[in-house]
């Protein structure tokens, strides 16, 4: 039928109530304050650095700032250097780019997979998963191979990324493949930003009480996202429309 595996089943991973209610504090802080780490999130929160290290690991955030590395690549697995460096984006499909963010629900969280495209910031499939495995990011660069092509795709170093079934999908296609440099998670600034807004305009004023809920509050938002919310720096226009123009 042509849908993915996790659309059929959603268990929200498993956490007391305080946790998720911290996270869900840590996730609203860190779209504020992405450079507090733990020792600032636990001055905020006042909690033991050792539980908000776990649970910021969980939720797949870290404080941005210059150090040896961020988001890791498993043993094995080989990492790609930054091509985006002095590049200028001048048209839709030159370069796409894709994120993980965490979404809070009542009882459990999911996790959020997105394709954007840069020039014209429209976003161009996305997947929900309750696990950090590879599978959903996969799922979600099919569905957007599926339509078109990129020169360039860029994500950072993490596991999801730099996985054979991740990056061997890329290159068959052709696609020049591009990571965020070591200690540079603002090098894929425009889904940084996508995820602001995503998190402001939908799922901080919603309290999903299943995965159920969240993928179609979710679809309604992407596509208000795409087809009906006018950016500035697109001269007001949706990202559909730059998209399609292009």
């Amino acid at each position: 039928m042509g849908l993915a595996r996790s659309s059929w089943y959603y268990e929200p991973a498993g956490e007391s109530p305080e946790n998720l209610a911290l996270m869900r504090q840590i996730d609203e802080l860190y779209i504020n304050r992405p450079f507090f780490g733990t020792r600032k999130v636990c001055e905020q929160f006042a909690v033991n650095r050792k539980r908000a290290q776990r649970l910021m690991r969980l939720m797949g955030l870290e404080g941005i700032h210059r150090k040896r590395s961020t988001s890791r690549p498993a043993p094995g697995h080989k990492v790609y250097p930054y091509l985006l460096r002095d590049i200028v984006i001048t048209r839709p499909d030159q370069v796409w780019a894709s994120d993980i963010t965490y979404i809070p629900l009542q009882h459990g969280f999911l996790y959020l997979a997105a394709v954007m495209d840069l020039y014209s910031r429209n976003v161009l499939s996305w997947r929900l998963s309750n696990t950090l495995t590879g599978d959903f990011c996969v799922e979600a660069l099919d569905a957007a191979l599926s339509c078109a092509r990129p020169k360039i795709f860029n994500t950072d170093q993490g596991a999801q990324f730099t996985s054979a079934a991740f990056t061997s999908r890329l290159e068959k296609d052709g696609v020049a493949i591009s990571m965020d440099g070591r200690g540079r998670a603002l090098d894929n600034v425009f889904v940084e930003r996508l995820w602001r807004s995503v998190k402001y305009e939908e799922v901080y004023l919603r309290d999903y009480a299943d995965g159920w809920e969240a993928e179609d509050s979710l679809g309604r938002y992407f596509d208000f996202y795409c087809n009906e919310r006018i950016h500035q720096a697109l001269s007001y226009r949706t990202p559909a429309d730059v998209y399609a123009e292009g």
